[in-house]
């Protein structure tokens, strides 16, 4: 194996195993500190160094006020509302629940794609993997269905996030925006981290005072290694491997997010939860399937939602 083969592997694995534990970072924060001021943090610090770095660098950015408008949207769109209810929903819920809800993302794709049609037609495969996968869903929460406490609240918000990230996912793809991807992110990051900072503000000031050590790490953790070096690893991923196997990432992050769950936070994986979790991911698959003649053989950064 050559150096650039060792590379590529590398960002590919960094992308499989950190993207799939956000989660866990995540439901270790949220339970430490205001979850709005910690993802403020995050997204602030995160799109700062990577707009830095991005000027430093003389990556190209955005041409015009109406694509700078674009990636501002989709940041607030991806970020402050999908991660938003991710991180409030995290308080009550374990994270590999949470990354198996996220997995339906592709689900809700394929399902707008056809309320709103563009550059996919999903064929009968792909009506399959939305049934399989929605009942995989289904099968998943169904345990949770009693109105009392806060879980099924935590989960329909998950889903709602993940309905939210579909639709922004599409919004970007429709629009043409110049310029590399790094600086579009951290433009994305940056202004998500603001809107953030000013929730936080409003809502009883911005404060991560008595964070515990393993709640800083885990915001540390997102800043540095969620969020910058994992997008930097994705971004050198989408150049060297191809489109159809760079695309696994998104199947191998909740098998990471409920594996590291189970082994650190000793959160609980019953059968039900794995053959949800099968019949999810294979319905994602199928979904995925029907959709192999997309006109642009790069794929979009935002498929599947990055916690």
């Amino acid at each position: 194996m050559n150096n650039n083969n060792k590379l590529a592997l590398s960002a590919y694995l960094t992308v499989c195993i950190v993207w799939g534990s956000t989660y866990l970072a995540i439901r270790i924060a949220v339970t430490d500190m205001p979850f709005l001021s910690f993802a403020g943090i995050r997204f602030f610090s995160a799109g700062l160094i990577i707009l830095t770095v991005s000027l430093l660098k003389g990556w190209a950015f955005p041409k015009g006020w109406m694509e700078y408008r674009t990636s501002i949207t989709a940041g607030a769109m991806l970020l402050f509302i999908s991660n938003g209810l991710i991180c409030w929903a995290q308080q009550w819920i374990d994270s590999g629940l949470t990354a198996l809800l996220v997995a339906s993302v592709p689900l809700f794709m394929g399902l707008i794609e056809v309320i709103f049609p563009g550059e996919h037609q999903l064929g009968w495969l792909g009506w399959v993997g939305l049934i399989v996968g929605f009942c995989g869903v289904a099968f998943l929460v169904s345990p949770n269905l009693s109105l009392e406490g806060n879980t099924l609240p935590a989960m329909l918000a998950v889903l709602a996030a993940s309905l939210n990230w579909a639709a922004a996912s599409i919004y970007l793809k429709r629009r043409k925006i110049s310029g590399s991807m790094l600086p579009n992110v951290g433009i994305q990051m940056f202004s998500a981290g603001v809107v953030f900072l000013i929730a936080a503000a409003v809502s009883g000031g911005i404060s991560i005072a008595g964070a515990s050590a393993s709640g800083i790490g885990a915001l540390l953790y997102l800043i540095f290694i969620g969020s910058i070096l994992a997008y930097s690893a994705f971004y050198y991923m989408l150049k060297v491997i191809p489109a159809a196997k760079a695309g696994t990432y998104a199947y191998i992050n909740p098998i990471v997010a409920v594996v590291l769950g189970a082994l650190i936070l000793k959160e609980v994986v019953t059968a039900q939860t794995v053959i949800a979790a099968i019949i999810i991911l294979a319905g994602v698959v199928l979904v995925q399937l029907a959709k192999v003649k997309p006109v642009s053989s790069k794929i979009m950064p935002h498929t599947a939602l990055k916690t």
